[in-house]
């Protein structure tokens, strides 16, 4: 599987972000806060199995370079994650993830720190995905 991430695999669309943040669950898992929502995929669907959407505030980081590093680094470390252990699961299950990644960190970290909290959290979301699906017994 490649380590991209396309167009298809970022959530763009503003009803499913909306919903995303009204109806998902969610965790932290610092420097992370994670907003997720997993559905099972019908025969007819032709969406990936995952899209995602990344974020810092503003608030916390005032200079659009910091802000934008930082995105870099979480999308670069996502990127390069996802397919080892997640998007195999999801695929195998016939499920679709949608995610919402905010960084809320003080501090703009090393990117191994990046990568390992970033493992920490696709492991979390495996868990959780395994947890809602397989004792339904889908």
């Amino acid at each position: 599987m490649k380590n991209t991430f396309t167009k298809e695999e970022r959530l763009c669309a503003k009803r499913r972000i909306d919903t995303l943040f009204k109806s998902g669950s969610s965790f932290v898992l610092y420097p992370f806060r994670v907003v997720f929502i997993f559905e099972k995929n019908t025969a007819a669907d032709d969406i990936p199995s995952s899209q995602s959407i990344i974020s810092v505030s503003k608030r916390r980081f005032k200079r659009a370079v910091d802000r934008n590093s930082i995105k870099r680094m979480m999308r670069e470390s996502y990127r390069l994650q996802k397919s080892n252990d997640l998007i195999p699961f999801l695929l195998e299950h016939n499920v679709t993830l949608y995610l919402a990644i905010q960084y809320v960190g003080k501090q703009i970290l090393a990117y191994d720190m990046f990568s390992a909290a970033m493992n920490k959290m696709l492991k979390k979301l495996q868990d959780e995905c395994a947890e809602a699906y397989l004792e339904k017994g889908d």
